[in-house]
C-alpha cells in the first residue's frame, strides 16, 4: 500500500513528531491520541534498539547504525591545550539508494 503524504502546510522547515501525528490524523483517519501514540511508539522502538546496540534498518529509507569511536587525543582550539577525547558510541544514518535516487530526481526537476 503506497500513500502520498503532503507536508506543504508545515510552518517550519523541520518535520516534528507533532506534525507527523497530525498527518496520520488528517490523511489516514486515526484519532489524535492514536496518532500521537503510534508516532511515539515508533520513535521509542528506534531509540531503544539503538541504545541496546542494535542497528535499525528501514527498507527504502535508510539505516541507523551504532558506531563505537575509539579514544583519541584532542585539543582545545582556544588554548591549544591537549585534551583526551574518551571512547563513545555515536549514531550514524546512511540513506538507502532508493531515498538517494528520489532526492536526486526531485532536485533535478526543481
Amino acid at each position: 500500500m503506497h500513500m502520498d503524504f503532503t507536508v506543504e502546510s508545515l510552518e517550519t522547515p523541520a518535520l516534528t513528531k507533532a506534525q507527523l501525528s497530525e498527518l496520520l490524523f488528517e490523511q489516514i483517519g486515526l484519532n489524535k491520541r492514536e496518532s500521537k501514540d503510534m508516532i511515539d511508539a515508533f520513535f521509542d522502538l528506534i531509540s531503544s534498539s539503538l541504545v541496546e546496540g542494535q542497528d535499525v534498518k528501514i527498507t527504502g529509507f535508510g539505516n541507523f547504525q551504532i558506531r563505537t569511536k575509539a579514544p583519541r587525543p584532542g585539543r582545545n582550539p582556544r588554548t591549544g591545550e591537549a585534551i583526551p577525547i574518551q571512547a563513545r558510541r555515536v549514531v550514524t544514518f546512511h540513506a538507502s539508494h532508493k531515498l538517494k535516487e528520489h532526492i536526486q530526481t526531485q532536485a533535478a526537476s526543481a
